[in-house]
C-alpha cells in the first residue's frame, strides 16, 4: 500500500468528518452500486467535488443531464479552485433502497477568493442502470 492510499484510507471523510473517507464516500467512489439511496450518493458527489474526481462526478449523473467534455473540464476547475468547508443535509425525501427516486436538500459551504459562499440546493435523483444518479437540482449560490 502506497503512502497516499494510506492517507485517503485516515483521512476524514469531506461529507461528513465523524467518518473516515474509507468508511464512508470511498465505498461509492469505488463500486457506484455502494450508493444505495440518493443521500449517500449525494454524500459522494460533494466528497467527489472536495477531493476533484470529476470522472465520479460524470459516472454519477443522469445520462440525460450529464455536462459534455468542456463543462466537465469548467466543473473540474472550478472545484479544484475553492477551498470546501463543510456539507449539511437538511432534508431527503424518498430515495431509500426500494424507492425510484428521491430527492436531497443540502447547503455545501465554501471559501473562494478569500469569500464564503454557500450552495444551497434541492437535489434529484432517479434510478438508471441499477444504481442511483443525481438528475438535476434546483439551487441558489448565497
Amino acid at each position: 500500500m502506497c503512502i497516499l492510499d494510506l492517507k485517503l484510507i485516515q483521512m476524514q471523510c469531506p461529507c461528513n468528518p465523524k467518518n473516515t473517507y474509507s468508511s464512508c464516500c470511498q465505498k461509492a467512489h469505488e463500486s457506484i452500486t455502494n450508493a444505495n439511496t440518493s443521500e449517500v450518493l449525494m454524500r459522494s458527489r460533494y466528497s467527489a467535488f472536495v477531493l476533484g474526481d470529476v470522472n465520479y462526478l460524470q459516472k454519477s449523473q443522469h445520462s440525460s443531464t450529464r455536462p459534455n467534455k468542456r463543462e466537465k473540464r469548467e466543473i473540474e476547475a472550478w472545484a479544484k479552485s475553492v477551498t470546501w468547508i463543510k456539507l449539511e443535509i437538511l432534508h431527503s425525501t424518498k430515495g431509500t433502497e426500494n424507492d425510484t427516486e428521491g430527492s436531497v436538500e443540502f447547503k455545501a459551504y465554501y471559501t473562494e477568493n478569500g469569500q464564503m459562499g454557500v450552495i444551497h440546493e434541492n437535489s434529484n435523483f432517479k434510478r438508471e442502470n441499477g444504481h442511483w444518479v443525481y438528475v438535476d437540482g434546483e439551487h441558489t449560490s448565497i
